[in-house]
């Protein structure tokens, strides 16, 4: 099961249809177009098409298979007494003394560039269960860092 937001799981359900309404159709007419160039053994096109839409399907089935596996949090009812999932929180790293903030999400939400990291990251991993003002190593593949739980909000 996968623990997300209700504006993640509108965000997987828009890429369902966009690829189920739009894409597969283009995959149809890509092979439709392919296989009117006559010789199916020697068309790389129609080779090329087929694959692209297998690879399309597998996309729909795995996106499937997450939204069925989705459960919504409803995000009033989050504590911020302890680092959860879809908490936002504010730390700073003890070593270089650099602020950082990171909401803890599912994996099909993580974002780095919108500093969302997936729940089942070092950091997020070593963030659970902490409260504001706990120092909490983390190992991470550089090495071990250090990091102080400034704030703890709903992200």
């Amino acid at each position: 099961m996968a623990y997300m937001s209700q504006e993640g799981y509108d965000k997987l359900i828009a890429e369902l249809k966009r690829l189920e309404s739009v894409e597969r159709p283009k995959a149809s007419a890509a092979i439709a177009e392919a296989r009117e160039k006559g010789d199916l053994s020697e068309n790389s096109e129609y080779d090329a098409a087929k694959e692209a839409q297998a690879h399309l399907e597998d996309k729909i089935n795995r996106l499937k298979e997450t939204i069925s596996e989705a459960k919504v949090v409803d995000t009033s009812r989050l504590s911020t007494d302890a680092v959860q999932i879809l908490s936002k929180v504010e730390m700073t790293n003890l070593m270089n003394k650099a602020k950082m903030t990171y909401t803890i999400v599912s994996e099909s939400e993580a974002n780095l560039r919108e500093g969302k990291i997936s729940i089942k990251t070092p950091i997020a991993q070593g963030l659970l269960n902490h409260k504001v003002g706990d120092e909490v190593e983390v190992k991470i593949p550089r090495g071990t860092i250090k990091l102080r739980i400034d704030k703890i909000t709903v992200g």
